[in-house]
């Protein structure tokens, strides 16, 4: 694998709280990473304007707003996302078979051609544990719940999913190669964990079949975030 191929496997959380500081972070980082992830609490404080100022950059954006409502609602909201041209933003797979296949049929039909935005499934968030499950209600193990969330999304024709890396082989065996899977919860051998339950480090993360990686504090916390996200590329690189 080349470092400009591990480079664009590499989405850097864009977690803070102002505009300017994720300015700082994508100017900084451009060119570096593959892509950058915009959350609730930046698009809620900054709306389109903080997508359109990383694309100003030349730079691809992960709209993670995980969109779960009706499936009218989730359809017109990821109508918005795709004409933000993100390269990626994504749902809930809790919020059902037909909520995921209203939105990827408003997809195909509104936005034909291979450059649309790709919209992936949440399946059960990196912070979650079986006990954190029970205490909803689901008392199934996390492994068989994110299989299933993730074979349901395929079906509903989603491009792809939001999972740990600890689940990417059963995705894998379930959904085929050309599935998405987009792993946060990896954490470079030089990082802790944070509060992330299920990690991997980047290298653990690819040979297990992951697409992209969502990293953030450690390179945003790091010394030198620079020589940080060398650090994973050389991580990533190794896996070849």
């Amino acid at each position: 694998m080349t470092r400009d191929h591990a480079r664009s496997k590499i989405i850097f959380a864009l977690d803070f709280d102002t505009f300017n500081a994720a300015k700082h972070w994508v100017s900084t980082l451009s060119g570096r990473v593959g892509m950058f992830k915009v959350g609730k609490q930046l698009f809620t404080a900054y709306g389109p304007d903080i997508v359109r100022m990383i694309e100003n950059f030349g730079a691809g954006v992960f709209l993670d707003l995980k969109y779960h409502d009706i499936p009218n609602t989730v359809a017109m909201a990821s109508r918005e996302a795709a004409r933000l041209k993100v390269k990626l933003f994504n749902v809930h797979a809790l919020g059902g078979y037909e909520m995921m296949a209203r939105t990827a049929e408003m997809l195909k039909t509104d936005f034909p051609g291979g450059g649309r935005s790709k919209v992936l499934a949440v399946t059960i968030l990196t912070s979650s544990t079986e006990e954190t499950l029970r205490a909803v209600g689901i008392d199934r193990p996390v492994e068989e719940m994110v299989v299933r969330l993730a074979a349901l999304a395929k079906k509903a024709g989603i491009d792809g999913v939001v999972a740990s890396p600890r689940e990417v082989p059963l995705i894998r065996e379930a959904c085929g190669k050309d599935f998405l899977i987009v792993t946060p919860g990896v954490r470079p051998s030089f990082a802790s964990a944070d509060d992330q339950k299920r990690v991997m480090t980047p290298a653990e993360a690819v040979a297990a079949g992951s697409d992209y990686l969502v990293i953030g504090r450690p390179i945003s916390a790091a010394p030198d975030p620079l020589q940080a996200v060398e650090a994973i590329v050389d991580e990533i690189v190794g896996t070849a």
